[in-house]
């Protein structure tokens, strides 16, 4: 059977953010952590070895496949940064146009730096896709 690599674990996300190389991108992670601990009110935690998590919700597929995942993440990745939304919500993609520079993903929304994006923009697509989660997958 499949096993998820991507797990809630108690790994220290300040020392996992202290141990991003480039000093910007060090900055920007500390930054986006604020964001989004205030855009969700839940707390952060690591999801597998890189990726800081906000929240959880299980999901459960037709095909049987399920899981648990974050509602919302980033990680400072070393070329960019990746931002983790709902993926299938009607919304996102109004959202995303007012962001600013990223490339995106089905799942991942890819930024070079904190300062090519619009942080309010960055906020209303933290707080829908939550609600959306939440709304797809009610006991999230």
């Amino acid at each position: 059977m499949y096993e998820l690599k991507t797990k809630e674990n108690d790994n220290s996300v300040i020392e996992f953010i202290e141990q991003v190389e480039n000093p910007k991108k060090r900055e920007d992670a500390f930054r986006l952590l604020d964001i989004f601990t205030e855009a969700t009110g839940f707390p952060a935690k690591m999801w597998g070895p890189s990726i800081i998590g906000f929240g959880s919700y299980h999901y459960k597929y037709e095909s049987g496949h399920e899981g648990d995942a974050p509602l919302v993440g980033f990680s400072p990745r070393s070329s960019k940064i990746s931002l983790y939304f709902a993926t299938g919500d009607p919304e996102r993609e109004a959202l995303l146009q007012s962001l600013g520079k990223h490339s995106a993903g089905k799942a991942c929304v890819y930024i070079n730096k904190l300062g090519d994006i619009q942080v309010d923009a960055l906020k209303a697509l933290i707080i829908q896709s939550v609600k959306f989660l939440q709304k797809t997958y009610p006991s999230a």
